[in-house]
């Protein structure tokens, strides 16, 4: 199964391949209908995947090897931890092609090629049962996303944020491989489950646990590696910056349940105060940030900084409400943070032609039915009852309580700022008189209510029901519980 999740979007990649670009139009559709279809029958599978998946175990899953070659080795599973980063990256692929399903004509093959081929390498950096395999995938998706960045992206700074964002997450990643192979040498294999069988000093722990914190730091991210987050989503076309908010940020929360949480639990626990800090102060200063910001996408990218600061406290407070709240935390991030940027970047942005916040102005005039999900998204941005979002910040705030009341007092103001700059944000556009500087827009066509509606739906079924998610979370979490000596 998880063989033919990985192989799809390569099929799709080489079918669009041929297609020529003499016959444009009907060529561009042909091309569009193919990877849309694709990136669905993928998402169709992963469903299957949970409908198969055995949450009453720790062990991996769907397991698959390729070991006929000498040289390589793939070692493919899924377990509790991995399921929902797998079904989040195949909901959110499509949804990405389709954002940007009118506005991109020139260099379409590459486009969408690009966009396949990074599905396939995010749900194998999340499936790898091997370290190194692990590190491999969680860095090739930097050079196709510096190449989408460059050439689809817009202004003319997009090429140093392309450069900031690919040598800040490349240069934070070396010490991560330095780690790695200090583990080969050590173990002799870099496999998963070898790893977790090995008993590691305390003293070696905490080296290898530093060099693997830098590398996940840079790309969740954290003080004081935030600002390539920010102008790589600026700068990058909507459908990249889905994806960077969607998935790509999931890749570090993944890194510290797999990694940090599950190897190396006596520095884990040892770095946690340290570690706890950091995110209070990435938090706070990443929401006066936000306040402040007068590009659109800037703020919604500062926001994202906030709330994976919220995931990191909920997955080092070592309870299991914490951690699964984390988890639930990056889920709902993962659709509301892309529905955000559609709202902004896609559906005010192609309207008005700008981001800037000053030039737009009382939005609600011509587009109510926008306004109303533009208004459901931002409550849930802010973390209202009823949404994803609320749960997940609850349980990781409960979480660190449990562990340390005072950086859970300091987490909680996160609840208040982040609905101070989400309703700044939403009021400033939406009303007051219509903005001088903009023509009459026309309102939300089908494919941008469509796309709103299926991020909106996840978002408050699973706040509504969030034991759909739990109940397949209790016996993973448990396992990765650091049981004080």
């Amino acid at each position: 199964m998880i063989t033919l999740l990985l192989l799809i979007p390569i099929i799709g990649s080489l079918i669009i391949l041929p297609i020529s670009d003499s016959d444009k139009l009907n060529n561009q559709i042909k091309m569009k209908q193919i990877a849309l279809t694709t990136s669905l029958i993928n998402f169709f599978i992963s469903l299957f995947i949970w409908y198969q998946f055995d949450s009453n175990t720790t062990q991996y899953q769907f397991v698959s090897e390729f070991n006929q070659l000498n040289y390589c080795h793939l070692h493919f599973g899924i377990d509790g931890i991995s399921l929902y980063f797998v079904l989040l990256t195949t909901f959110i692929t499509p949804i990405a092609l389709l954002s940007n399903y009118t506005n991109i004509t020139k260099n379409l093959k590459l486009f969408l090629i690009s966009f396949l081929l990074l599905e396939t390498l995010q749900i194998c950096a999340f499936v790898s049962l091997d370290l190194l395999l692990f590190y491999i995938f969680f860095e090739s998706v930097l050079p196709i996303l510096f190449i989408v960045i460059v050439i689809f992206g817009h202004g003319k700074d997009r090429f140093r944020s392309a450069f900031l964002f690919f040598l800040y997450t490349l240069a934070g990643s070396l010490p991560m491989l330095l780690c790695i192979l200090i583990l080969l040498s050590y173990i002799g294999s870099t496999d998963f489950q070898l790893i977790s069988l090995y008993e590691i000093s305390l003293d070696s722990q905490k080296i290898l646990w530093l060099g693997f914190f830098i590398a996940f730091a840079v790309k969740t991210p954290m003080y004081p590696f935030i600002i390539w987050l920010p102008k790589a989503h600026s700068d990058s076309p909507l459908a990249g910056s889905i994806l960077l908010a969607g998935t790509i940020l999931k890749l570090a929360t993944y890194g510290y349940l797999r990694v940090l949480i599950n190897f190396l639990p006596d520095a884990t626990n040892y770095f946690s105060p340290l570690i706890q800090v950091i995110a209070i102060i990435s938090l706070i200063y990443a929401s006066f940030s936000t306040i402040i910001q007068q590009d659109t996408k800037r703020l919604i990218a500062y926001s994202s900084v906030c709330h994976m600061a919220v995931v990191v406290l909920g997955l080092f407070s070592n309870t299991i409400q914490g951690i699964e709240g984390a988890i639930l935390l990056a889920i709902a991030h993962g659709f509301v943070s892309p529905a955000l940027f559609i709202c902004v970047g896609g559906i005010i942005y192609d309207r008005t032609g700008t981001r800037i916040i000053n030039y737009i102005r009382g939005l609600v005039t011509y587009m109510p039915v926008f306004t109303i999900l533009f208004f459901v998204f931002t409550l849930a941005n802010a973390g209202i009852p009823l949404t994803l979002n609320f749960l997940g910040e609850q349980l990781s705030l409960l979480g660190i309580w449990q562990q340390n009341p005072i950086i859970a007092a300091l987490g909680a103001t996160s609840i208040v700022l982040s609905a101070a700059y989400s309703i700044f944000l939403y009021n400033r556009l939406s009303y007051g008189s219509y903005s001088p500087h903009l023509q009459p827009v026309k309102d939300i066509n089908r494919r941008e209510y469509c796309l709103l509606l299926s991020l909106l739906l996840p978002t408050f079924l699973l706040g509504i029901f969030p034991n759909v998610i739990l109940d397949s979370l209790h016996i993973t979490t448990s396992s990765l519980l650091y049981i004080l000596p």
